[in-house]
């Protein structure tokens, strides 16, 4: 067999193998990692690599190492869930940033976090001055969680005590132009009280891109005419 022809079948076959790892090891790994995930990606990452290219080497080696990353990462989950001293030592705790309004140094230095890199992180949450934050947390995802002094905080409906009704999140109807049948149902509607709505507007489905419908059953239509204002 020729090496080019060798060499794309087992690129072909490491990315099979990579995806069905990958859904097993769950979607934490697509996500933001933990340390230890963090090393497993790469690790696994260069695994595939390995056998993708290293034509003198065969193939069940690298599948062998493959399974064993993927075997060993799925025993450290599962010590994670069921151990909270686990969890700690592998992922590390939350550090506290900024407390009662003060930056605390020691826990800046500890984290290697800049001055710089801090005001960085508050701009990603949209916080500008420094003087409106009580707390910051430094999560093991390294994540920084900000919370605001109270007189800072944005006005909610239980801060003056207005009812709200339940919120329900919008559900897609129409993707590429096909009804959703499914989520139609989810939301207790029909194919009928679509075909409707859209006979109202003078549409069909297949002239849609993308549809939703709301909490109050309200249709938001996005045509594939980009000429055209969404409906």
């Amino acid at each position: 067999m020729p090496d080019w022809l060798e060499i794309a079948l087992r690129t072909a076959m490491a990315v099979i193998i990579l995806f069905i790892m990958t859904r097993i090891l769950g979607k934490r790994q697509v996500s933001q990692l933990s340390l230890f995930e963090y090393i497993t990606g790469i690790s696994i990452g260069n695994l595939a690599a390995y056998l993708s290219l290293d034509t003198d080497k065969h193939w069940i080696h690298g599948i062998v190492a493959l399974s064993v990353w993927v075997v060993f990462s799925l025993g450290i989950e599962f010590l994670q869930l069921k151990s909270k001293r686990a969890r700690d030592f592998l992922d590390g705790k939350p550090t506290i940033i900024i407390q009662n309004g003060k930056i605390l140094e020691d826990n800046m230095k500890k984290e290697k976090v800049t001055s710089d890199e801090l005001m960085g992180l508050l701009r990603a949450k949209d916080v500008f001055d420094l003087s409106q934050v009580e707390f910051a947390i430094l999560d093991t995802s390294g994540e920084l969680n900000v919370l605001l002094k109270k007189e800072h905080q944005p006005l909610t409906p239980s801060d003056i005590r207005l009812p709200v009704a339940p919120e329900k999140f919008s559900m897609a109807v129409i993707m590429d132009g096909k009804i959703l049948e499914d989520s139609l149902k989810r939301i207790g509607l029909n194919r009928n009280w679509l075909a409707a709505k859209l006979k109202q507007i003078g549409t069909s489905p297949d002239k849609i891109y993308l549809a939703q419908v709301d909490s109050q059953n309200k249709l938001y239509l996005d045509p594939y005419d980009d000429s055209m204002k969404p409906l």
